[in-house]
C-alpha cells in the first residue's frame, strides 16, 4: 500500500516534531571532561561532510548505510533504556522486534514505521550525548547554522544528487535502510531527525518543558510543507531552527519585560521621600503645644 505524498510527508513531519519531545536530561559525569565548544559544529558538519563526501566518492553512500545499520539499533536501545523520557532499561529490548519488523516488512508501512522509529531513537541518543559535551548556547547556534547550510545546499542544487545516492543505497540481504526515514511516498533524511533531537536535548538540559516546542515545530513544519507545491525538495531542518529562534526571541522579550518592570520607579512619591524631616517612629505621638491654665 502506498500512501499519497501529502499524507506521508505530514506523518514524517509529525514524527520530526515528536522527536523534539523525546530527549531526557540525564547527568553523565564522565562526559564533563570532554566539554568543548567545538562540539557545537557537529550539526553543521554532519550535513556538509556527508554531502560533499558522497559527491567526492559515491561509494561512501554504501558505507554510510552499513554504518547506520550497525550503529542505529544500539543507539536506539540506549535511548529506550533512559536517554528518552520515561525510558527504562527493560525497554531497550523493544529494539529487537522493531528491527525484525523493519527487516521482514521492509517495503510495507509497518516495516517503514519501525525503521523510522529506530532512526528517531538513535537520534535522541546522539542529541542527548551532544548536549552533555557542548555548551548549550553554542549548540543553539549550531542548530541554526545547520539549517542555513542545509538551505544553501538545496538552493545551490548541491544536495540533490548526493541525497539521491544516499536514499537508494541499501545493505545486502534485504536489511533495512536506517540512514534515512521512508514512509509511504515521503522521505526524510537522518539529519532532519537529528537536529530535532538536538533541539529537544538542549531544552531538556535547560530544564524546560518540551511539549510546547514540539507543537510549535509541528505547526511550522506543516506550514513549511506548503512549499512542496512549488518544489520537490525542502530543507526539513529549517522548521526546527525557526522554532528555536521563535522560542529564544519570546524568552528574551519576557526577560526584558521583567527587568523593565523591576527597574521602573513608582510615579507617586513615598511618605519617606515627601517628608522634609527625618523618619519618625510609628509608635511616637506628636508633641502637643503647651497650654496655660486660665
Amino acid at each position: 500500500m502506498t500512501l499519497p505524498f501529502w499524507v506521508s510527508i505530514v506523518c514524517l513531519t509529525a514524527v520530526q516534531a515528536a522527536t523534539v519531545a523525546l530527549p531526557a536530561a540525564p547527568h553523565i559525569p564522565v562526559l564533563e571532561r570532554f566539554r568543548s565548544g567545538w562540539w557545537a559544529l557537529i550539526p553543521l558538519g554532519s550535513i556538509v561532510v556527508v554531502i560533499f563526501g558522497i559527491e567526492a566518492a559515491s561509494q561512501s553512500a554504501n558505507a554510510l548505510t552499513y554504518l547506520a545499520l550497525v550503529a542505529v539499533p544500539p543507539l536506539a536501545a540506549i535511548a529506550l533504556a533512559g536517554f528518552a523520557r520515561r525510558g527504562k532499561p527493560v525497554y531497550a529490548l523493544a529494539v529487537l522486534p522493531l528491527f525484525a519488523l523493519a527487516w521482514a516488512n521492509r517495503h510495507g508501512l509497518v516495516g517503514e514505521a519501525c525503521a523510522t522509529a529506530l532512526s528517531v531513537l538513535a537520534c535522541v541518543t546522539l542529541g542527548v550525548l551532544l548536549a552533555q559535551v557542548a555548551p548549550l548556547s553554542w549548540l543553539k547556534v549550531g542548530i541554526v547554522l545547520m539549517a542555513i547550510g542545509d538551505t544553501v545546499l538545496v538552493i545551490s542544487q548541491q544536495l540533490q544528487a548526493p541525497n539521491n545516492l544516499l536514499n537508494v543505497a541499501a545493505p545486502g540481504l534485504g536489511l533495512p535502510q536506517l540512514q534515512r526515514a521512508h514512509f509511504g511516498s515521503g522521505v526524510v533524511g537522518f539529519g532532519d531527525f537529528f537536529i530535532a533531537a538536538v533541539f529537544g536535548a538542549v531544552l531538556a538540559a535547560e530544564g524546560r518543558r518540551l511539549g510546547g516546542p514540539a507543537r510549535l515545530t509541528l505547526l511550522i513544519g506543516l506550514a513549511f510543507n506548503l512549499l512542496f507545491f512549488v518544489t520537490d525538495l525542502l530543507p526539513a531542518t529549517v522548521p526546527v531552527a525557526l522554532a528555536l529562534i521563535a522560542i529564544e526571541l519570546t524568552r528574551a522579550r519576557s526577560r526584558a519585560g521583567r527587568t523593565a518592570r523591576r527597574g521602573r520607579a513608582p510615579w507617586w512619591p513615598s511618605r519617606a521621600r515627601a517628608s522634609s524631616t527625618g523618619p519618625r517612629p510609628s509608635s511616637a505621638r506628636p508633641a502637643r503645644a503647651p497650654t496655660r491654665a486660665p
